[in-house]
């Protein structure tokens, strides 16, 4: 089979990227295409890569605010045709489940979302903590865009969902079934280690839609000791919220990380996620979450077993799940085990037999 991988920008480095790092092993020979591509902001390894991005990754400025060009991507991505592949395997956030391909192509969407800024705009905005500015281009735009995006998901064959939460949008937004496959979880970084701490932990980018305001005010105003892993533009407003008991780490070398969360009383996941990687690898070093009962963690924190989840995204709410919470009523073998679930492997295991199975169905249909 000739396969192509697809992947909506490569200048930032994420939970998308490391869906598409595991896909590249799995699919070495297959060219990458993308909009934009920043080496320099990417791992060295990536220059093996054969990577081919559009016609917009010459716009000046494009690789340091991708976000800005956001109403050429439609077109970009429209104009690439990749009727050349039996299988091209798109692992999609943005417009490139919107390319070309004839009918004697498969089209795979990992869809890791719809397209936030077109179906869910305000918590778009809210999340990426865009300007006044942008608002104002973008909502008159949205209309078109919708048809726009909808009408490009009517040319995927077959859509994967991350999650739960995931499979409901595709089908509220784009009217199609999909299958679930969990993202890649690379378990075997993290391994219980003995008694854990006196310490909540939370490892994310500090960015205001990730409501770390909620465990900060809690944690401080019930005296408990949180340590919090990570660093961005939410950073000062937080520590002007924070009492004694925060302490604010920065950046956490990647070798240090899983004796951390291995040693915390409870990793808290206060935000709404699609899915969410960190509380999977806490499971897997045996500690239990604390996380908002939406989202992907409804996939990942089982109360009572994994974790618990507090329903209302309100400081009263996670301060009520906090002074319940008894650490000792888990069993760390046992998170560990609920993590495997999401192993990189199972993943490796499961996309695999589905592109296999889709392109023998495919070839029988037609």
């Amino acid at each position: 089979m000739k396969v192509a991988l697809v992947h909506d920008w490569l200048n930032q480095r994420g939970g998308a990227e490391d869906v598409l790092e595991t896909l590249a092993s799995l699919f070495p020979e297959a060219p990458v295409y993308t909009s934009i591509y920043a080496p320099e902001k990417m791992p060295a390894f990536y220059r093996k890569w054969d990577i081919r991005t559009l016609w917009i990754d010459r716009l000046p400025g494009i690789h340091q605010k991708h976000q800005r060009f956001l109403p050429f991507y439609p077109a970009a991505w429209g104009s690439l045709d990749l009727s050349e592949y039996d299988i091209v395997l798109s692992n999609k956030s943005g417009f490139c489940h919107g390319l070309q391909h004839g009918n004697k192509t498969l089209h795979i969407c990992y869809c890791l979302a719809p397209t936030r800024y077109v179906w869910e705009l305000d918590s778009y905005i809210a999340r990426e903590g865009l300007g006044k500015s942008s608002e104002v281009i973008l909502r008159p735009m949205i209309a078109g865009l919708k048809k726009w995006d909808f009408a490009a998901s009517k040319r995927v064959d077959c859509f994967i969902a991350i999650s739960n939460e995931i499979q409901v949008r595709i089908q509220k937004y784009y009217r199609r079934e999909s299958a679930i496959i969990y993202p890649p979880v690379d378990t075997a970084r993290f391994q219980p280690r003995g008694e854990p701490e006196d310490y909540y932990l939370i490892v994310s980018r500090l960015i205001p839609y990730k409501r770390i305001d909620l465990a900060v005010q809690v944690c401080t105003r019930l005296n408990l000791p949180l340590k919090i892993s990570g660093s961005g533009r939410d950073l000062e407003r937080l520590k002007a919220m924070a009492g004694p008991t925060i302490e604010f780490l920065g950046y956490v070398p990647d070798d240090d990380l899983p004796g951390l969360m291995a040693r915390c009383k409870a990793f808290l996941f206060p935000g709404l996620e699609d899915f969410g990687i960190t509380p999977v690898q806490a499971q897997a070093a045996g500690r239990p979450v604390i996380a908002y009962a939406g989202g992907g963690a409804l996939d990942t924190v089982i109360p009572g077993k994994t974790g618990e989840l507090f329903r209302s995204m309100t400081v009263d709410s996670l301060a009520e799940a906090l002074q319940s919470f008894d650490a000792s009523r888990y069993d760390a073998e046992t998170l560990r085990a609920h993590a495997l679930q999401f192993d990189t492997n199972v993943f490796e295991r499961q996309i695999t037999a589905y592109v296999e199975q889709a392109w023998q169905a495919f070839k029988d249909k037609g």
